[in-house]
């Protein structure tokens, strides 16, 4: 299983990270520390997200032209 977690605060991060590595179930794939790199993370879970919603039928998303036409 793979989770991703946005820790806002930076000291609670260092504590959670902390025991998370202490963990001998837990492997620390990567940690995102860049600001750009982190919100570009976020909005690519945000947009599969969106894509969840729709195929389930609890959103309904902008048409490629509509998304166009906004620029």
């Amino acid at each position: 299983m793979k989770v991703v977690l946005d820790i806002k605060d930076e000291a609670h991060a260092i504590k959670f990270m902390d025991i998370v590595e202490k963990l001998d179930y837990i492997d620390v794939l990567m940690q995102i520390k860049d600001k750009k790199t982190s919100q570009f993370i976020s909005d690519m879970v945000e947009s599969f997200d969106n894509v969840r919603q729709y195929e389930q039928g609890k959103k309904q998303l902008k048409s490629a032209k509509d998304l166009l036409n906004e620029f």
